[in-house]
């Protein structure tokens, strides 16, 4: 039996991989603020489908909780195999009509705690020879568009770049790039999704069942779905200025009402 620990998995992406990863036979690890929530959902996980499922209520954007997770993450007498880096949030307004506080906030919980959660973790992957760490980022990623855009960039450069120095020691990293998602994250922010086309949704857990068929196939970066794969195949070859303008355009269109 093998345990996976995944952040923001109340909700949302997060959930997905609960719900797979548990009916798959693994124990459980829900890391989240809400503990009543998390309660409720690791009663349901247990239940159904009989594994061991453990909360640990922790705000990610807070020193206490990032640390409380390391602590978790670095026990050796109760290891975890996979690590899912999946808690985030988006702000809604421009730069500089977003307050300070929320853009560090959103470094804070998108970089650091990432980057922090992984060092603890891939230690004792490392010595046992085997593991596998998913830290979810976005096609946002890949466009100039804002704070957000660049704590995904961050997340992906990070990823490929620690896969990269980890090859061959059993423990894979991946970046999962999603694009628009059926979840709680746009209406958290405040965002309007009333004229987000509909082929531009993805179902989280579809979106799951790719992102561990991917980690098991060694890449380290995702882009879940053939739709956006051909997206950022364009985007790849559009100059940066023209992007940047589309990105902000865009932006407006599919974001923030």
């Amino acid at each position: 039996m093998t345990t996976a620990l995944i952040t923001g998995a109340t909700a949302g992406i997060g959930a997905a991989f609960a719900r797979r990863l548990a009916a798959d036979g693994h124990d459980v690890v829900l890391v989240a603020r809400d503990l009543s929530r998390l309660r409720e959902q690791a009663t349901e996980l247990h239940d159904r489908h009989g594994i061991e499922a453990e909360v640990l209520s922790a705000d990610l954007a807070e020193e206490k909780g990032i640390a409380a997770v390391e602590a978790r993450l670095s026990d050796p007498k109760n290891p975890v195999d996979l690590l899912v880096n999946n808690a985030g949030f988006g702000n809604k307004g421009r730069f500089l009509e977003v307050s300070m506080a929320d853009e560090l906030k959103m470094l804070t919980v998108h970089c650091e705690a990432v980057l922090r959660l992984t060092a603890a973790a891939v230690p004792g992957m490392r010595t046992r020879g085997r593991g596998g760490v998913i830290n979810v980022a976005s096609v946002a990623a890949f466009v100039p568009r804002g704070t957000y855009g660049a704590s995904k960039a961050w997340v992906v450069q990070f990823t490929q770049g620690a896969a990269r120095d980890l090859a061959g020691s059993g423990v894979r990293l991946m970046a999962l790039c999603p694009g628009f998602v059926r979840t709680e994250f746009h209406e958290r922010a405040g965002m309007g999704t009333d004229n987000i086309p509909g082929w531009m949704w993805l179902d989280a857990d579809k979106l799951v069942t790719a992102a561990l068929a991917d980690l098991a196939r060694g890449k380290s970066v995702s882009i879940p779905d053939p739709r956006y794969k051909a997206l950022m195949g364009i985007v790849k070859l559009a100059p940066r200025g023209l992007l940047g303008g589309v990105s902000a355009k865009a932006g407006r269109s599919y974001g923030p009402n």
